[in-house]
């Protein structure tokens, strides 16, 4: 029996250390469980929106339901009939996946070659310094149409090669300055003395001391793709027209501001609240694994 409730009282000690530790990191939890909806809206979109996103209803369309006046389109409907509630889900899917993969193979890209660039220095750094310089001193904006255009215009895959090509040098630029630091330390010297490769001291050592870096460059980034990808389809080279994407559905519904305003309005909330979540969760998540901005508090 003693041993019993020795045990119980160990789980509920180890319980409220782990409350106390969750409570200490100090969680942002508007933006997380604005982010956990857009993530569940991305995942489970077929099954989360009433209707089909694409699906026209001419009725419902010359009618001009709005927000709000009837159950079944609780967000009203587009000039087409089309649901405006479904149309957002979807569309946080399609701004989730370009966004996810964009940044995805460019922090492959741009952390490869920062560590790369910190490690080896000499003409290689100043190479990919120099290029890096140029690509984030180009207006973002810019060179995303840039990229685009010479691909052939709108379509998914892109505008993921459009935004992998303007974010990669903010990950390189960030992780080679990790790397000038990380190599003086003593077990990178004593590898070296060893006579451990380049290769495998950039893999094995300096790699997995970069990881955190990268992950918040990552979550401070995502709010930004999410906001370009949206303003290439606003400008008809993003997203293939037709696609429920929130930038699209701004730009469909920008000549009827003062009738039909929640064409626009309804997206345009939408990434308004993402965007302002990702940013104030990305600020948690540097602030929590940045070990210089820990020594400062």
């Amino acid at each position: 029996m003693a041993a019993e409730t020795t045990t119980t009282l160990r789980g509920l000690g180890g319980m409220q250390q782990w409350v106390g530790q969750v409570a200490a990191m100090r969680i942002p939890w508007i933006p997380v469980v604005v982010l956990a909806i857009l993530l569940v809206c991305a995942l489970f979109a077929p099954w989360l929106a009433p209707y089909d996103p694409q699906e026209p209803d001419v009725l419902k369309g010359v009618l001009r339901i709005g927000p709000f006046e009837t159950s079944e389109n609780p967000l009203g409907v587009d000039l087409l009939g089309r649901d405006i509630l479904s149309r957002l889900v979807y569309g946080a899917r399609i701004s989730a996946f370009i966004s996810l993969i964009s940044l995805g193979f460019g922090a492959l890209v741009g952390t490869a070659l920062g560590v790369a660039s910190g490690y080896l220095g000499g003409k290689i750094d100043a190479i990919l310094m120099r290029v890096c310089d140029g690509v984030m001193g180009f207006p973002t904006i810019l060179l995303a149409l840039i990229i685009v255009a010479i691909q052939g215009g709108a379509g998914i895959q892109n505008v993921v090669i459009a935004i992998m090509a303007t974010v990669w040098a903010r990950f390189a630029r960030q992780v080679r300055g990790e790397v000038l630091s990380i190599k003086e330390r003593d077990f990178v010297t004593l590898a070296v003395v060893a006579g451990v490769p380049s290769h495998v001291i950039m893999w094995r050592h300096i790699f997995p001391n970069v990881v955190n870096t990268v992950l918040v460059i990552i979550s401070l980034l995502v709010g930004q793709t999410i906001l370009l990808e949206a303003s290439l389809s606003f400008l008809g080279v993003g997203v293939p027209p037709g696609e429920p994407a929130w930038g699209i559905m701004v730009a469909e519904g920008r000549n009827n501001l003062l009738d039909l305003w929640w064409l626009s309005l309804m997206p345009g909330l939408a990434i308004t609240i993402v965007v302002m979540a990702l940013n104030l969760f990305g600020d948690w998540l540097r602030d929590t694994l940045d070990p210089r901005l820990r020594r400062t508090r």
